[in-house]
């Protein structure tokens, strides 16, 4: 887990609370308003002939009139009971430049969290099963006097319905440019509880991208930045699903982490007018290549593919095929699949003299056996291959077809506005400063 930290301090002026109906203490978002710090009043006076003993300040005392802070925790409600492990520390500070928020067991160890870009105090991790807490906010305003509130509440007991959380990638992997970030989930996420868990799913790039998560299915979601990922970028991601209700009674099993990788910049582009492959590696040409791509009766599926998995040597094998005409079983070397519906980059020796000129493939990218391996030796899953001017268009979801659409089709495949993006909760020290 990354390292978080006990007591969090924001420094603030005004901090309202908005929260939403259904239904429990985690969904309650903060909104942080920074407003402008009281001013005492200065006054210049002169005495009567130059006598002026230099400035005073107004009678009244107003100094003396700084408003007190005050702080209040609205959710989890005090005393209550079965809490959803997930949930978070809402809360409002009046008047305040200083607010802190702590939360403890019942044994008094401090429980590391940090603040969301929605305001609330979120743990590190799910918080344990059947367990007491007390959360303590502390706000301090101009007077210098702080005002502390403090709240507890006790998590329900292991539910017995469960989802786990998959990824596709494990640590310390090395990708592709093009891969998504894919998740999957044992259960089926109703569409009214997406948005909570997308809210909960963080993705940290460096160098920093704009992404987006987008649902491919109840069961299954992926992200993916705007552009493909820059070369050699560390990505780190975090579902925090344990303890989280996921509708009808079903729960969050546990956290999940993730870090890796992706390498060069390796993108391949098809044309089949040239019928040659041109390979780049950040942004520079290093190869091309003659190609024979699918016959008109098998054509090859034009749009933008990433390499799903990679095969030295394998066996085609086609016999259960419609077409008596397409059965075959082959031995391959080589072979890079594009497509769950069988398109491969992969060695063709039986079809050098027609690569460059003409298409006699049944729908996949035929080159010669030194090329390919070459090209094998080149490529990671995940790096992106567009073909051009085929006669059948890529159908989305035959494969990771994440690329193959526009960025703003794929935004709308998110159950949270673009601009409301989870940015991933601070693990330092959070201020904000009001000034006047």
């Amino acid at each position: 887990m990354r390292p978080g930290r006990d007591q969090l301090t924001r420094r603030t002026s005004d901090r309202g609370l908005a929260t939403r109906g259904r239904p429990a203490p985690f969904r309650a978002l903060a909104s942080v308003l920074i407003a402008g710090a009281l001013a005492v009043t200065v006054t210049a006076c002169t005495g009567d002939g130059g006598k002026g003993d230099g400035p005073s300040f107004q009678d009244g005392s107003e100094a003396e009139q700084k408003p007190k802070a005050t702080a209040a925790i609205t959710a989890p409600a005090a005393d209550a009971k079965d809490v959803p492990a997930a949930a978070e520390i809402a809360f409002s500070s009046k008047d305040a430049v200083d607010t802190t928020v702590e939360v403890k067991n019942a044994a008094g160890e401090a429980v590391k969290g940090a603040l969301t870009a929605a305001g609330t105090w979120l743990p590190e991790k799910a918080l344990e099963y059947g367990t007491t807490y007390t959360a303590t906010v502390t706000a301090t305003g101009d007077d210098g006097k702080p005002a502390t509130t403090t709240s507890t509440f006790t998590t329900m007991a292991k539910p017995g319905k469960q989802i786990r959380v998959t990824s596709f990638l494990g640590d310390g992997q090395t990708v592709g440019v093009g891969m998504p970030l894919i998740v999957k989930f044992s259960r089926a996420v109703p569409e009214d509880y997406r948005d909570d868990v997308q809210r909960r799913m963080t993705v940290q790039a460096t160098p920093a991208q704009e992404g987006i998560w987008h649902w491919v299915s109840p069961t299954e979601v992926r992200y993916r930045p705007k552009t493909y990922w820059k070369a050699n970028t560390k990505i780190f991601y975090k579902i925090q699903a344990g303890g989280l209700p996921m509708g009808d009674g079903w729960y969050g099993r546990a956290d999940l982490t993730v870090d890796v990788k992706t390498g060069p910049a390796v993108v391949m582009t098809v044309d089949n007018k040239t019928k040659k492959m041109t390979v780049t590696k950040d942004g520079k040409v290093i190869k091309t290549i003659p190609i024979s791509l699918g016959k008109k009766s098998t054509p090859s599926s034009s749009g933008t593919m990433v390499v799903i998995e990679k095969l030295k040597e394998t066996v085609f094998d086609t016999r259960d095929d419609p077409n008596p005409a397409n059965r075959y079983v082959t031995d391959i070397e080589y072979a890079q699949r594009l497509t769950w519906g069988g398109e491969f980059i992969h060695a063709a020796p039986w079809s050098v003299a027609s690569q460059g000129r003409t298409n006699v493939s049944h729908g996949c990218v035929n080159m010669s056996t030194a090329n390919a391996s070459w090209l094998f030796n080149q490529t990671r899953v995940g790096d992106p291959i567009q073909v051009k001017g085929t006669e059948r268009k890529l159908e989305n979801g035959n494969g990771w077809t994440d690329w193959n659409m526009s960025w703003d089709e794929y935004v709308k495949g998110s159950a949270i506005p673009a601009g409301e993006t989870a940015t991933p909760p601070s693990t330092e020290p959070t201020t904000g400063t009001a000034t006047g």
